[in-house]
């Protein structure tokens, strides 16, 4: 009987390495260029979880997202923390980034930004840090529509931005 036990116990070991998850972090942002209002729109999903993380560790570890807690101070820090981390330049000029709010879907926080009087674009230089501070396994996935032309970078704490010349 006993050596039944030992037998099972040793063959219960391996597998309890395997239970754990592996944690994915990873961004997604979208880049669309609306030629008709001169603007660029820019969408960040970010797990809220992830999210949560940095803003308590950053600005206040009293912070929880899509609570209905103080939105007004939610806003600004992230606000704060998307202007320090997302850099767009056309044209080899940086570009204002303006927040436009966010919007929570299930897990999900969805960031909006736009850059305002865009006339045309010939190249652009998109930079995306964002999370990077917190997970080194950090991947930003940049999507892009420009001119008609869509492009998708994959942003690394090595590799921080992606170039596109039309």
């Amino acid at each position: 009987m006993q050596r039944i036990k030992l037998l099972l116990i040793i063959a219960i070991i391996p597998l309890l390495g395997f239970t754990s998850l592996h944690k994915y972090y990873v961004s997604n942002t979208q880049v669309d260029y609306v030629k008709d209002q001169k603007a660029i729109q820019i969408t960040s999903g970010i797990f809220v979880d992830d999210f949560e993380k940095l803003l308590k560790e950053r600005y206040d570890d009293t912070i929880v997202l899509n609570d209905n807690q103080d939105e007004a101070l939610i806003d600004a820090y992230i606000e704060k923390y998307l202007l320090a981390k997302l850099e767009v330049i056309i044209d080899t000029k940086k570009q204002d980034l303006v927040f436009i709010g966010k919007e929570y879907e299930e897990d999900i926080i969805y960031c909006y930004l736009e850059i305002e009087n865009i006339e045309a674009i010939n190249t652009m230089e998109i930079s995306n840090t964002l999370l990077f501070d917190l997970f080194e396994e950090q991947k930003n996935i940049v999507r892009t529509n420009i001119n008609e032309k869509y492009k998708t970078f994959i942003l690394i704490p090595e590799n921080k931005k992606g170039v596109l010349n039309f």
